[in-house]
Parts: C-alpha cells; structure tokens; sequence
C-alpha cells in the first residue's frame, strides 16, 4: 500500500516533538520509508557521554525501508569520544527536513584561527 505525504508527514513529525520534547518513548515510531516519503531525511542522534550531536541522511542508511527508526538506534555509536575497545551509544533526537547540524571544519593546530 503506498502512503501519501499527507499520511506519513503526521507521524513523522508527532515521533519527532516526542523524542526531542519528552526523550521518549522511542516506540512506536515512523519506518525509514515513511519519513523519506514524508520529507524528513535526517535524523539527528547525540553521544551519551559527550554530548556531541549529528545529523544523518536517512536515504545513505542501509537497511531496508520498512524498518521502524527505533531499530536503528543500537547500531549507532559515537566516533568522537569512542576507543578501540568501547563506543559509547549515542540517542535519537529528532527527525528533520534538512541538515541541520554542519560537521565542524578541521583545522591544523598549528594554524591560526
């Protein structure tokens, strides 16, 4: 069954207050599919420990499309305060239209700012 933008944008958008606004629960929540079909193709995590945050491209996610978004949360883990042995978990916080956390630009420590 094909669901139109009309449909899958309210659910979408309802997950999105939920887990941003109250933290949770992340169940029961929109499929990959259904936020793609709703225009939400980011999905916004942040680290447990250190609190840094990224946007990722659902579209570049590969799973299959009817895969709700609470599934994907195990897989995710932080790269920046992770070690070899342990990555901490991260946590999902909201689905968004378009980017809206820039990755930072690396720059030399012996360059000047």
């Amino acid at each position: 069954m094909f669901e139109t933008v009309f449909e899958t944008q309210p659910l979408a958008e309802a997950w999105s207050v939920r887990m941003e606004g109250y933290g949770g629960p992340a169940q029961p929540s929109p499929t990959i599919g259904q936020c793609l079909n709703g225009g939400y193709g980011w999905l916004e995590i942040e680290c447990c420990r250190c609190k840094t945050r990224a946007s990722l491209p659902l579209d570049a996610i590969r799973r299959a499309r009817d895969t709700p978004i609470w599934k994907l949360e195990p897989s995710f883990r932080c790269r920046s305060c992770g070690t070899r042995r342990h990555k901490p978990p991260v946590r999902m916080i909201k689905l968004t239209e378009q980017r809206e956390i820039t990755p930072y630009k690396w720059v030399h420590p012996d360059e000047e700012r």
